[in-house]
């Protein structure tokens, strides 16, 4: 069984940073594709980054391109988010994502880190 446990979160002033971190506990961490996703109040979740596995290609929604950084490292079997120049719009919970790669996809969640932005 997949745990995924994100830690990091807190409360940021606007332009400052933080760095996510998402602790999978389990089998096989590099077959499965890893991506953040969070979920403002009142809004649906949406995805915010993933990156592929192995290899490590990473795609991010259009609004924090340039800003945040997805990255993982295998043998810690563990995923990362950069969050640079934060605005109070990226206020929300965050949440990492696990998808298993082949012919029955697998998906896990974690149970969320809040992110605030505020001055």
């Amino acid at each position: 069984q997949v745990q995924l446990v994100e830690s990091g979160g807190g409360l940021v002033q606007p332009g400052g940073s933080l760095r996510l971190s998402c602790t999978f506990s389990g089998f096989s961490f590099s077959r499965y594709a890893m991506s953040w996703y969070r979920q403002a109040p009142g809004k649906e979740r949406e995805l915010v980054a993933a990156i592929t596995s192995p290899g490590g290609s990473a795609n991010y929604t259009d609004s924090v391109k340039g800003r945040f950084t997805i990255s993982r490292d295998n043998a810690k079997k563990s995923v990362f988010l950069q969050l640079n120049s934060l605005k109070p719009e990226d206020t929300a919970v965050y949440y990492c994502n696990a998808l298993s790669v082949g012919l029955v996809r697998y998906t896990y969640w974690g149970q969320g880190t809040q992110v605030t932005v505020s001055s």
